[in-house]
């Protein structure tokens, strides 16, 4: 069980950096949206100009081609997450298994007569990768090649040969490893990936046949398992596989729903979002809820600290609401009020359910900001953002008065309302800033996971240090608090320590020491 939880740990992570940088996809996609959209042009007349039209569709078209090749971003990025050590070779590793697999795959269809024509590839579960015909495997393709990858890289990156032989030491021994291993995949997937296809496609129509209540275990599984950090696995095959749908777009075919209205942001002949982009309404706790939640504790806060309690909740909230980093106000509450969080989790998938249940198909996975962008040059037909609104607002008084009651009638302890001995805070925000200098802060953060000796890898994602060490029972908790944790969350193996937005300085005071 230990060990399982390690290596779902390590996935996840692993699954973060490729996920970060589609949003930034997203962004570009819809700023090219806003120059070449011409129904703004009727309210902003310079917009119509030539130029500005078509730097809008090369911007547009040009990120959404990142989508078209998201199973090799997947494919080179999982090994550097899973990578403990030379992360560039690991990446490099990831490509080159990559490449040999979809090719070994397309001479597998070949030899055996199974390479569909053109017209016919997508009914027989075929498509284009990188210029090769192989399975319609999607992401699937990226993860799989990924995983092994970092897994034989950290397993074989260290042997070392001596003579003659030291030129295929570390990461080229991997190569030498790799090569036959994504040969024989590439066969072997050929022959089991159609069985998988129709597995998954059950799957889906499933999930689809449980309507507004399979919309609500999702959003509720995607924020109760935050603690973990395994929510990772929760939504990212809904929003890169075809678990999250599949739809034409333009003349191409795109599964998974951020995928597809990313594309569809970018072509004009779609004048409606499809409905799968109900899979990513996740902004609806993180615009609407927690704010609410957080007006909700700084309400029911003893009067001598409501000051105190409004000085560290205002920042956490327009951090939720503004870019949809949720950590800060969510582990307010999660170690001091659990039962919060539960209800929390619950609340975020009865908001998806109301999406689903009303037809919103809005773009909101985050916060405002990239909702506002997203969303108004698509106008009100294409996205409906005004019921995505109305909605939010009908969660926000939710919220507010779920919270409210459960505070009271339970006398929870949320900031503002501890014991007298207690200080209000959410563990500093000046302490985890880190403004200026880093001295002493890796030496005192090493200390807190038990030193060095105790750490075997160091990595982190949006708001969180994620390190693996030999032995959790040594790590010093109050030691990391003292550095600006907001929580320590210790799964097997793995500790995740809370730092917010700023978790990349502690990581890089901590590689520093070591």
């Amino acid at each position: 069980m230990k060990s399982a939880v390690n290596a779902l740990q390590n996935f996840g992570k692993s699954l973060y950096g490729p996920v970060l940088i589609l949003p930034i996809v997203g962004l570009f996609i819809a700023f090219g949206n806003v120059l070449g959209n011409g129904n703004l042009a009727e309210y902003l007349p310079f917009l119509g100009h030539s130029s500005i039209q078509h730097t809008g569709v090369l911007i547009a078209k040009s990120a959404v081609s990142v989508l078209a090749n998201l199973a090799l971003v997947f494919g080179v990025g999982i090994p550097i997450g899973l990578a403990a050590k030379d992360k560039g070779y690991a990446a490099l590793i990831g490509l080159v298994t990559f490449i040999v697999f979809i090719n070994a795959m397309n001479v597998t269809l070949q030899l055996q007569g199974e390479l569909a024509p053109a017209d016919q590839m997508r009914a027989a579960g075929q498509s284009m990768v990188l210029g090769v015909q192989v399975l319609e495997m999607g992401v699937f393709a990226g993860i799989l090649t990924g995983a092994l990858s970092g897994y034989l890289y950290n397993r074989y990156s260290g042997v070392q040969f001596s003579g003659a032989m030291a030129i295929y030491s570390g990461h080229c021994f991997v190569a030498i490893i790799m090569l036959p291993v994504s040969m024989l995949l590439g066969v072997v997937m050929s022959e089991l990936w159609p069985f998988a296809q129709h597995g998954i496609s059950a799957l889906a129509l499933a999930i689809k046949g449980a309507g507004a209540f399979g919309v609500a275990i999702y959003g509720f599984l995607e924020r109760i398992l935050v603690p973990t950090g395994l929510h990772h696995l929760v939504y990212t095959p809904f929003l890169y596989t075809e678990l999250g749908g599949t739809a034409d777009v333009c003349g191409s075919v795109y599964q998974g729903a951020r995928n597809i209205y990313f594309a569809e942001m970018a072509c004009p002949s779609v004048h409606q979002l499809s409905s799968t982009v109900v899979w990513d309404a996740r902004g609806i706790s993180k615009m609407f809820g927690l704010p609410a939640a957080a007006l909700a504790m700084y309400m029911t806060a003893k009067p001598e600290r409501k000051a105190a309690a409004k000085a560290i909740l205002i920042p956490a909230a327009l951090t939720s609401m503004l870019v949809g980093v949720t950590e800060p106000l969510e582990f307010s509450f999660l170690f001091v009020a659990p039962l919060l969080f539960g209800v929390h989790a619950v609340l975020t998938g009865i908001g998806m359910m109301l999406f689903y249940l009303l037809g919103v198909h809005a773009i909101g996975a985050n916060g405002i900001i990239d909702f506002i962008l997203y969303n108004l040059p698509l106008g009100t037909e294409k996205s409906n953002w005004p019921m995505y609104i109305a909605v939010g607002l009908v969660m926000s008084v939710i919220y507010f008065l779920v919270f409210r009651f459960l505070i009271r009638r339970f006398d929870m302890k949320t900031p503002g309302r501890e014991s007298d001995d207690q200080e209000t805070k959410l563990y500093s925000k000046q302490e985890y800033q880190a403004k200026g200098s880093n001295d002493g802060l890796g030496e005192a953060i090493i200390e807190g996971l038990g030193g060095r000796a105790n750490i075997e890898v160091v990595d982190n994602c949006y708001t969180r240090l994620r390190v693996t060490v030999r032995d959790v029972s040594v790590i010093n908790e109050p030691r990391l608090k003292s550095t600006g944790a907001k929580g320590v969350i210790k799964q097997g193996n793995n500790v995740q320590v809370v730092y917010g937005l700023h978790v990349k300085k502690m990581r890089e005071a901590v590689e520093t020491f070591l």
